[in-house]
């Protein structure tokens, strides 16, 4: 085998070696999410997140929240702390931040904060560390019960979380790699930059797939932290039904990173089987003696979703 070629195949596989090694709170998180005895079954944690420093992550999160927070202050957007919504939002969230730890035990550690901005924006979110924001837009407009706001806010938790953002992270560090491994290759090979450019191609379908995935990972383990701190996971279909009342001519789901509102209705629909009882439980009460869910529009939604004919 000539020189160049060595070459080229021993530094892909020492680069990709380093890219895939596991560091010890990624086992940790891997370990802690495999015990749950009940609940939602996560899946594996990436191995992406073995190229990206939690600490940096957060880090850089926490920076990019305080001057969102800044702006928002400065052009008298920022809730008050004695806003009835900032009240009503920093409640819930301490419910649920309660029931974090389940899913990634760093979350003891982080600093939380919940924060209201004035905006039409339907829209929230959860940055790595802890950093949540709710804009306006999304309780005025979708008329949210506490309920409601539990499945918005533990969905955005969630990709916190399970470290959606850091994985993102390793994932653009991953391709880099990939895209100097096949230019290095290439290049000693003598096919220019074509490796270079298909790498390029391969990370940007990566990057489409496991965003949909990350979406359907934190509707479910959303729904099981709102659960676990006494929220009615029923009010996740009735979420997603307000969300597709009003954002009438979606792309289809093929063409979007995000999944359709009625994949994740029926998603949500399917797992309710496996929150309900720990709704009930932390309720107090046995399944069967929960009534239906009823939210301020829509019809009531029963448990069970559907009763078989006999």
């Amino acid at each position: 085998m000539p020189r160049r070629r060595r070459f080229a195949q021993s530094l892909a596989a020492a680069l990709l070696g380093l890219a895939l090694l596991v560091p010890a709170d990624v086992q940790a998180q891997r370990e802690a999410a495999s015990e749950a005895p009940e609940g939602i079954a996560v899946g594996r944690t990436s191995r992406a997140l073995g190229l990206a420093s939690a600490a940096e992550v957060e880090k850089s999160a926490t920076l990019q929240y305080s001057e969102l927070i800044r702006q928002a202050a400065a052009q008298k957007a920022l809730a008050p702390a004695d806003h009835p919504q900032t009240i009503r939002l920093r409640r819930i969230a301490a419910r649920l931040v309660e029931q974090s730890a389940r899913f990634n035990p760093r979350a003891k550690e982080w600093h939380w904060e919940v924060n209201l901005i004035g905006s039409r924006q339907i829209n929230a979110f959860c940055m790595p560390g802890g950093k949540i924001a709710f804009f306006s837009g999304i309780l005025d407009t979708l008329k949210l019960t506490d309920d409601e706001v539990a499945m918005v806010m533990g969905h955005e938790m969630a990709h916190a979380l399970r470290e959606h953002g850091r994985e993102r992270v390793g994932k653009m560090r991953l391709a880099q790699i990939g895209t100097v491994i096949a230019s290095i290759g290439g290049a000693l090979l003598g096919f220019g930059d074509l490796g270079g450019q298909v790498a390029s191609g391969a990370a940007q379908l990566t990057m489409l797939k496991y965003g949909r995935d990350d979406e359907t990972e934190a509707d479910l383990v959303g729904l099981e932290l709102a659960a676990r701190a006494g929220f009615d996971p029923r009010a996740g279909v009735i979420v997603w039904q307000k969300m597709a009342a009003v954002g009438k001519g979606q792309p289809p789901q093929w063409l979007s990173s995000h999944p359709s509102h009625d994949s994740r209705i029926s998603e949500i629909s399917r797992n309710l089987d496996r929150v309900m009882p720990l709704y009930a439980s932390a309720r107090g009460v046995s399944p069967a003696e929960l009534g239906p869910y009823r939210s301020n529009v829509g019809k009531p939604v029963p448990w069970p979703l559907v009763t078989a004919k006999r």
